[in-house]
């Protein structure tokens, strides 16, 4: 290789020459390779032969996703358009149909196949994507909002301070991801009012999702005494930032002094069973549990990381910071994917929804990580959206053969642009451009309409 080479080059080179060395459709296994077809298979449920089989219905329900219009008739209009351009006789742009197979498709399908995908990443990672070896798993919590329907008001309601025809249903997502690959291993859902959909219940539902040697990252709302105990029962380690209550105590002169500002604690088991224990469970826990509280700025971290030597606290530092990405990656999954505000009218179908959005996320990471890995990147240097903006245009304008120069070309541009490393970034929250002079709808849509009807609208748009 001559030494003038620009990197740009070389990268090409390499990817070159394992895609060229390589089977072309065991390589391109991403949304069609067997692997991936397996998974589908086994989740198929029975079905008779329609114009839209539950294959061909997921495949437009990602589609409706992915796009920036998002409407059923849109993704109908294109699956009409691409049977006339195949030579097939085309049906009805009418969206029934497609509506009903989206009621169809079971949304345990869905879901397992979203977690099957991204278990499927997470396992493939090379240990140079994880730290020190060892898989970092990243827990935070999310809100998205529903259609305004009575049944959706009723399984996720909207917030209290609100009056009723005011506002929208709330569903409050949990999601546990891989840092090294950046793919999500399990969500759990609920409503963000009453019991059941705080983020502490939603990750109990996923501990088993976890596996002894992982590391699990997450913010002051998760490192509670019966949290920690678990996680060290199960060989899991965790580093979390410590909680309001127990920050503002911290005193570090107390406990064994391993440094400056760090120090092992031991934490006594709350003298009230929680409601959601079982009294065995209350009763097998153990009576003290050992942690180690570490300073880092203005932060006090809580962690089950207690020796000095193996885990200095420059180390843990490090670790924390990269928390951020989690950050990173809801934002990827409610704004770039566009699933802040979900459509679908009843309870059962904004879940699928929401699962098919996980869904495409994970595919999208797994282009990540092929192009990452073939360049010898870690997926965090690469973009999400130009990820998905260059697959989008794959999918438009790519024949069905997908031969090695093709595939070659696409990890190529894929691995082209980098992203900065930008741990701990802080940006105000709040937004220059102002949104246009409405006035707040202060009353049920109904009565406002029963009042322009009568009155007209008003003169002045306050």
């Amino acid at each position: 290789m001559h030494p003038s080479q620009s990197p740009l080059v070389r990268q090409q080179q390499r990817i070159g020459h394992h895609v060229g060395g390589a089977d072309a459709y065991a390589m391109f296994n991403l949304l069609t390779g067997p692997q991936l077809l397996d998974l589908v298979e086994q989740q198929l449920p029975e079905h008779r032969e329609r114009l839209f089989p539950p294959t061909e219905t997921l495949s437009m329900f990602l589609a409706q996703a992915l796009s920036s219009d998002g409407s059923c008739q849109q993704v109908v209009d294109e699956a009409m358009v691409k049977r006339v351009l195949g030579g097939l006789t085309p049906g009805s742009t009418d969206t029934a149909a497609y509506c009903k197979a989206r009621a169809r498709l079971p949304l345990e399908m869905v879901s397992t196949l979203a977690r099957q995908t991204g278990q499927m990443l997470a396992e493939g990672a090379p240990g140079w994507w994880h730290w020190q070896g060892r898989p970092v798993r990243l827990i935070d919590g999310a809100t998205v909002t529903l259609a305004d329907t009575p049944d959706n008001q009723a399984a996720f309601p909207q917030s209290g301070s609100q009056k009723p025809g005011l506002g929208f249903p709330i569903c409050r997502v949990a999601t546990l991801l891989c840092l090294g690959s950046g793919a999500l291993l399990d969500a759990a859902t609920g409503p963000c009012q009453g019991k059941g959909g705080d983020e502490q219940t939603l990750l109990r539902s996923m501990l088993d999702t976890l596996q002894e040697g992982d590391i699990l990252l997450g913010d002051a709302f998760f490192p509670t005494y019966f949290l920690l105990c678990e996680l060290s029962a199960r060989g899991i380690d965790g580093l979390f930032e410590q909680q309001g209550a127990r920050r503002r105590s911290s005193d570090f002169r107390v406990g064994k002094k391993l440094g400056a500002r760090d120090h092992l604690i031991v934490l006594s088991k709350p003298k009230v069973r929680p409601d959601w224990m079982s009294q065995e469970a209350y009763d097998q826990a153990p009576a003290s549990l050992s942690v180690r509280e570490i300073a880092a700025g203005a932060k006090v971290m809580v962690t089950t990381f207690v020796c000095p030597k193996a885990t200095p606290v420059r180390l843990l530092k490090v670790l924390y910071r990269s928390r951020w990405n989690v950050e990173l990656d809801l934002r990827h999954i409610k704004t770039t994917l566009g699933m802040e505000k979900l459509r679908c009218k009843s309870p059962e179908m904004a879940l699928k929804e929401l699962w098919v959005y996980l869904l495409a996320y994970n595919l999208i990471r797994l282009l990540m990580a092929q192009s990452a890995l073939l360049a010898d990147q870690i997926p965090r240097q690469l973009s999400f959206k130009h990820t998905l903006q260059i697959w989008m245009a794959w999918q438009q304008h790519a024949s069905d053969t997908y031969d090695a120069v093709a595939i070659n070309a696409l990890l190529v541009l894929i691995a082209e642009p980098r992203v900065g490393m930008r741990r701990g970034r802080i940006e105000p929250r709040a937004i220059k451009r102002r949104p246009k002079p409405f006035p707040l709808l202060m009353k049920p849509r109904a009565e406002a309409i029963k009042e322009i009807r009568q009155y007209g609208h008003p003169k002045k748009q306050r």
